[in-house]
């Protein structure tokens, strides 16, 4: 019978990875429990950034400067849709179809999101995001430096604390949370980046949700509900709240086959080591 290596020994896995720079942490709800790397290296984020905008844009939720239901992007849509990627904009931009029919990944949708919550707050999305999220957090090390979809810089560390935050949340109620990490509009198919078409493909508001889905980028021990995102610069972070953990990898290697194979044996690997 073999026992599971320890955590920190897992973490190492990502020296054997061929990026320039690397990180990683591990956060249960009591606070950070391992990490490994430069933590206050700054890393591009890529479509990670989409966690610290839907967060934001949640916040504005609740402080009632946004609903919800409120009509925003192409006609018919809602914030809500363009949080879950179902308000029917392509990836880029355009109408492809009605809103709430098809699971259609979009930048184009953040960038929509961010638009109209500027245009309630009369703040840009780098400053309401500063104010709402990182000041709050701690997060001295994070910037919106450009598109809400995809153009945050950020360390290990200051993505460790925001990992605390969605295992235990303050910032938001916790009902607020549960609800943006749930399936919205949860029997679309759609495209998960890298991965293909999954059927269904389900998103909650902002963070995308493990499901069923096969392949996937994170552990076949993480559980349907695991949530977060990863990004094309190589960046990804996950929550599993029926285990009670979650991991943030930042690197510099952008996303590609590597990916499909390392990340989700390091995932497993820190389940069975944090468990």
């Amino acid at each position: 019978m073999t026992s599971d290596p320890p955590l920190d020994e897992v973490l190492r896995q990502i020296e054997t990875w061929e990026a320039p720079h690397t990180a990683a942490a591990v956060v249960t709800p009591r606070g950070l429990t391992e990490s490994h790397g430069d933590a206050e290296h700054p890393f591009a984020l890529a479509s990670v950034t989409k966690l610290l905008v839907a967060d934001a844009v949640l916040v504005a939720v609740e402080e009632e400067a946004l609903s919800l239901d409120q009509a925003a992007g192409p006609p018919g849509a809602t914030v809500a849709h363009l949080l879950a990627h179902a308000s029917g904009l392509g990836p880029d931009g355009g109408v492809v179809a009605p809103p709430g029919t098809r699971r259609i990944y979009s930048n184009a949708g953040f960038e929509a999101l961010a638009a109209t919550l500027e245009a309630a707050t009369g703040m840009t999305m780098a400053d309401y995001l500063h104010a709402a999220v990182v000041e709050p957090l701690g997060m001295s090390g994070t910037r919106l430096d450009g598109s809400a979809a995809h153009g945050a810089v950020s360390t290990a560390a200051d993505l460790a604390a925001f990992a605390a935050e969605l295992l235990v949340p303050r910032l938001l109620a916790p009902e607020t949370l549960a609800r943006a990490t749930r399936p919205a509009f949860a029997d679309l198919a759609g495209v998960l980046p890298g991965f293909g078409r999954q059927d269904p493909n389900p998103w909650g508001l902002g963070f995308e949700v493990r499901g069923d889905k096969h392949p996937h980028w994170t552990g076949r021990g993480n559980s349907p509900a695991t949530f977060g995102h990863f990004g094309r610069s190589g960046t990804f972070l996950w929550v599993d709240p029926v285990a009670a953990v979650a991991l943030v990898v930042l690197t510099d290697r952008t996303f590609g086959p590597w990916s499909a194979e390392a990340w989700p044996r390091l995932a497993d690997g820190v389940l069975g080591a944090a468990s």
